[in-house]
């Protein structure tokens, strides 16, 4: 199996996880989002550190540390990093629990137009007109999803622009994925080890530890947080990027159909014609990156074969 193969197969598994996340997450949705979230951080602690100890990365891990925390902007950002990614999971996990599943996934469709916009105000990248066609084209369907349903989905855009803004803030520190998610954890995990030892002391929690099913699927969390992250962390290297933009519209479809065949949430006429807008967007945009990425490809085998 080639390198790129392999690269595919990894970003696709970290997406297929992602994308049935839902499932996993409604079988302990008797216990409170918030108590999910805080172990959720502690255990994703406990399993990175286990992970990088067996495979000897530690020199690595204090590498990266000493990198970050010289330098007090970064330190800071990688606090930042901390919270919003939690806000993030915490999101998600009220959505998908309280019957919400179709609108998270709307949230990682319009997911990359947020990164976008940051792009462009924050880095100050530039966008040819056909990109921008497809940043109004998604920008109509949330608008009539808006006014179809009622209200500003807001859960969908909480997900959309925290994930946009935690990707913003990764891009500054420049961490790898693997050592990132340890060290993210490490900064919220006394926090979270402290408001789970506080409800069980005060009788107010709504997870009863100990060897039962509930424990098993919430010390699990741990697992399913870091697997598909390692996973694409390992086959991102592997493949273009714009292969990798192209893939990640596989999580958020996965929960659309779970959402509407598994769980039953209605998928209306708005819907239809909200999400076929973003559709089309999104595969307009990603039919331009791909046509833009080809010319350095084909430049790419031109110099190959001079040499």
């Amino acid at each position: 199996m080639s390198g790129k193969q392999k690269g595919i197969l990894f970003v696709s598994g970290a997406y297929i996880i992602w994308g049935v996340l839902p499932i996993y997450w409604r079988q302990i949705e008797s216990v409170s989002p918030f108590e999910i979230i805080a172990h959720r951080i502690f255990w994703s602690f406990i399993f990175m550190v286990l992970y990088i100890m067996f495979t000897g990365r530690w020199q690595y891990l204090k590498t990266n540390l000493t990198f970050i925390f010289s330098n007090k902007k970064k330190a800071l950002s990688l606090i930042a990093a901390s919270i919003i990614i939690s806000i993030n999971w915490l999101t998600y996990i009220l959505a998908v629990n309280e019957g919400h599943i179709l609108e998270a996934s709307l949230g990682y469709y319009i997911n990359p137009f947020v990164s976008i916009l940051l792009a462009y105000f924050i880095l100050k990248e530039r966008f040819s007109k056909g990109e921008w066609l497809a940043i109004f084209i998604v920008s109509l369907g949330v608008i009539y999803m808006t006014l179809g349903v009622g209200h500003i989905p807001w859960l969908a855009l909480t997900l959309a622009v925290t994930f946009g803004v935690y990707g913003l803030i990764k891009k500054t520190i420049n961490i790898d994925a693997t050592y990132a998610l340890a060290v993210e954890t490490a900064v919220l995990a006394p926090v979270a080890l402290l408001y789970i030892l506080y409800l069980n002391a005060a009788g107010v929690n709504t997870l009863d530890f100990g060897l039962n099913r509930d424990t098993a699927f919430t010390m699990g969390t741990g697992v399913v947080t870091a697997i598909p992250l390692l996973l694409f962390a390992l086959g991102a290297v592997r493949i273009p990027l714009s292969l990798t933009g192209l893939l990640q519209y596989i999580g958020p479809t996965l929960m659309l159909v779970i959402g509407i065949f598994l769980y039953d949430e209605a998928f209306t006429t708005t819907h239809k014609i909200a999400y076929g807008l973003i559709w089309t967007g999104l595969i307009f945009y990603t039919l331009l990156r791909f046509k833009a990425s080809r010319p350095s490809r084909q430049k790419q085998k031109i110099k190959l074969t001079d040499d």
